[in-house]
């Protein structure tokens, strides 16, 4: 049972590690070799976790977004919000986790063009990647409207709404080279303020 547990410790560490070579190289100069050199192990060793570098990319994503998951379900777990304050602080937090990782999301961008070019569907890549955080916003929605903190619309539509504004939010960072996304924060607390009750 040890051994399973360091195997996947291991793994772990790879992923968090690989995902900073990814960040500094980009998708393409990222390398089996260079993620080897910055987890300290040979190439050969990195082959027994991981099938290619790929695999490691994707690794890494689901890494961070698993814990940002986290983040966010806390922030869905606390009786003491309300439902527009629960909305608030998980908007708040995507918009963090945007400003924090600006470098990510231009790798991410320039590898889901490269996939687009060689006719993979990028746009259900994403959609399968967000599609529990899509579920999220439409629990607080909902809840908000049972208990009337938020008016009777529809929930699709508010949620699209601020997908799109988070969206935008990644599209100033990672391709018009944003420092921050202050204008989305405003946005994302105005279109809140008018579907209040």
């Amino acid at each position: 049972m040890a051994i399973v547990v360091e195997h996947d410790k291991r793994k772990q560490e790879i992923l968090q590690k690989s995902l900073d070579v990814f960040i500094e190289e980009g998708y393409e100069d990222a390398t089996f070799q260079k993620i080897a050199d910055r987890c300290g192990i040979t190439r050969t060793t990195l082959y027994i976790y991981f099938k290619n570098k790929h695999e490691i990319f994707l690794g890494s994503i689901k890494e961070l977004l698993a814990e940002l998951e986290i983040a966010l379900k806390q922030i869905m777990t606390d009786s003491s919000l309300s439902a527009e304050d629960s909305l608030r602080k998980v908007l708040g937090t995507l918009a963090d986790a945007i400003e924090s990782n600006k470098k990510l999301f231009s790798v991410l961008l320039n590898y889901l063009m490269q996939l687009k070019k060689s006719g993979v569907d990028t746009s259900e890549r994403v959609r399968r990647r967000v599609i529990r955080l899509r579920h999220l916003l439409s629990t607080i929605l909902i809840k908000g409207i049972q208990n009337k903190e938020f008016k009777e619309l529809n929930v699709k539509d508010i949620n699209d709404t601020l997908y799109g504004l988070l969206e935008s939010a990644i599209f100033r960072i990672a391709v018009l080279n944003k420092d921050d996304v202050a204008d989305v924060r405003a946005a994302l607390n105005t279109t809140v303020d008018l579907f209040k009750a």
